[in-house]
């Protein structure tokens, strides 16, 4: 049975229906309750927490409703601790003292006769009030990602992948982040500048020869960024794809990656000594889909890796590393394996006639072998079970749901943060709106609009491809313009609709900005300045611009679909004592739509 921890003791009589049998408590300084039972608490509450011991017996220590005689018994003992000696005490099962031992001082941890009262020794100034819950179990943790922010950066993806690590690091774990070092020849490339070459050069097998690559490191924020360097991420483009599309060998720079994450905790020696072999991996995305692969084919084969675990974060189930059969050879795994990543497209989705449909998945294969899965809510994780959303993979799926979960992503409340925004032009808190208006007008001056603090403006930030529903913006823009309404959009991917984009500002000139491409900046200014943010998404895994539409006081109108559903609370007029409650609108989805 399970113990108990008391993590605060109030000094009015106890009210709990909690059972005497089986439950324990962390006692502060030692088994002093004098101190505690002669101050008073702000909230009145009594705390009570799981514990890791297991006990047999003990109670309450002597602590009984109405009962007084533990604060003279461990002022006593305070009084024997101040002389460097603090006084233990045995109880029977009637709560009754049956022996008493002296502990010396340090930090030891003491376990009574009945053993089941763990203590810790406490400094003598130490505030107990707020004690703040430590993570109690720490682990070396391995992300592993095609882009992390600030170096690399595309959509949620990115900023999950740098934000996150920082946050684990925080809890006390150790935190390795291993993602590509993409030099494009332009500013950006000056983000890797406080990274420095290790000097560690490693050869991987794959792709029919050993392929050099090098790692760069920075340790940042607690956290240690690794990078791979190959001449593969070098050049123009964003990590995926230039304008004229995804680049044709990005199976070969990606299964570079995953590779060369599975070596690095062995081979880097990080702060003086390696992650080693007892490490959670973190891969995220089809683009990290072949570490949890080939931890099961070939390093548990070769008694590496037995004590790791590896967690499939997906982000977006759409994209799934899809390429011919024949590919699977260059993948650097054992030939029995390929059953794994085994796929056959069904005959409607056949090019030819002569086409038998088969290729290499390295999402399934990543599903098939992960230890645990996780999606980005808890919306998606039950979309991607069925046909419309699974994208063929809904029954494998289906076939792991013991180890499926959705957690929705978080936001980084230090960068994005209204009171303190470096890239928006005046800051402004739930308390004082003010500052809002004013993010508008020097938008609407910056980007060339009217001036007018009165006019709602309407943004929009993501992509420009069909998961998002540009299609649906774009077909709504001529009847929109007819209100008395301004339209902010900024996003880049299909160049339809980036020049579509350059031809409704050209018609609508007071009232339609198109910015092409993608600025962090721009995007802080958009968030700050727009009165409404659309989200027309006809899928969302988890989706960030509606939780940083909602930190800027700006109005999320979104499609309930995916994280979508989980995160923004429907406005009700009458809610709140007929005051309103909600925190936005999200619009059920239409069938056709989908």
């Amino acid at each position: 049975m399970e113990s108990l921890q008391l993590t605060r003791v109030l000094p009015c009589k106890l009210s709990t229906n909690i059972s005497r049998k089986g439950c324990s408590f962390r006692l502060s300084r030692q088994l002093g309750f004098g101190h505690l039972l002669r101050r008073s608490f702000p909230n009145g509450n009594l705390t009570v927490v799981r514990s890791e011991k297991i006990g047999n017996g003990g109670g309450f220590g002597g602590l009984t409703e109405g009962s007084t005689s533990n604060a003279v018994e461990d002022e006593k003992e305070e009084e024997k601790e101040r002389h460097g000696l603090t006084q233990g005490i045995d109880r029977d099962d009637s709560l009754s003292v049956t022996d008493l031992h002296s502990i010396p001082p340090g930090d030891h941890e003491v376990i009574d006769s009945k053993g089941d009262v763990a203590t810790d020794s406490k400094g003598k100034d130490e505030e107990t009030e707020e004690e703040k819950l430590e993570t109690r179990v720490t682990y070396n943790i391995v992300f592993v990602t095609a882009e992390a922010a600030p170096y690399s950066k595309t959509g949620g993806l990115g900023d999950v992948c740098g934000s996150l690590p920082i946050a684990l690091a925080g809890r006390g774990h150790r935190v390795m982040v291993v993602s590509p070092r993409y030099l494009n020849g332009t500013p950006a490339d000056k983000k890797f500048e406080g990274a420095f070459h290790v000097d560690q050069r490693i050869e991987l097998h794959c792709f029919g020869g050993e392929q050099e690559i090098a790692f760069f490191h920075e340790y940042r924020k607690g956290v240690d960024w690794v990078f791979v360097d190959h001449p593969s991420y070098h050049r123009p483009g964003n990590p995926y794809g230039d304008s004229r599309g995804a680049f044709g060998d990005n199976q070969f720079r990606f299964t570079l990656l995953c590779h060369a994450a599975c070596e690095a905790p062995l081979v880097l020696p990080l702060g003086g000594y390696t992650y080693g072999e007892k490490c959670i991996f973190l891969v995220n995305d089809w683009h990290a889909g072949l570490v949890p692969v080939l931890l099961a084919s070939k390093y548990r084969a070769c008694g590496v890796y037995k004590d790791a675990r590896s967690i499939l974060v997906i982000h977006n189930l759409a994209h799934q590393g899809v390429e011919p059969a024949a590919s699977y050879r260059n993948l650097g795994l054992p030939s029995e394996w390929y059953g794994t990543l085994e796929w056959v497209f069904p005959t409607w989705a056949r090019t030819h006639a002569l086409d038998t449909g088969e290729a290499v998945n390295i999402l399934k294969g990543a599903i098939v072998t992960a230890d645990r899965i996780l999606t980005v809510s808890k919306g998606y994780a039950l979309e991607i079970t069925t046909a419309e959303g699974g994208y063929g993979l809904n029954e494998l799926l289906s076939s792991r749901k013991s180890v499926l979960n959705g957690i929705v992503n978080g936001i980084d409340v230090a960068e994005w943060d209204p009171c303190s925004d470096e890239h928006i032009a005046f800051h402004y808190s739930a308390n004082d709106l003010s500052g809002k208006v004013q993010c508008k007008t020097s938008l609407q001056k910056e980007l060339g609009l009217p001036i007018r603090p009165k006019c709602p403006m309407i943004g929009f930030i993501g992509r420009l491809d069909y998961q998002k529903g540009i299609d649906l913006i774009r077909w709504a823009i001529p009847e929109l313009m007819e209100d008395d309404v301004q339209f902010v959009m900024l996003g880049a991917e299909d160049p339809l609709y980036e020049e579509w984009m350059r031809s409704a500002e050209a018609t609508y000139r007071d009232k339609f900005r198109g910015w092409v491409g993608f600025s962090v900046p721009i995007s802080h200014r958009i968030t700050a300045g727009c009165d409404i943010l659309l989200m027309p998404s006809r899928f969302e895994p988890c989706g960030l611009n509606q939780l940083y539409a909602m930190r800027y006081a700006a109005v999320p109108v979104v499609h309930a679909t995916g994280g979508l559903r989980d995160t923004v609370e429907n406005f009700d007029t009458y809610g709140g004592g007929g005051s309103g409650e909600g925190t936005g609108y999200a619009v059920p989805t239409i069938p056709f739509l989908t």
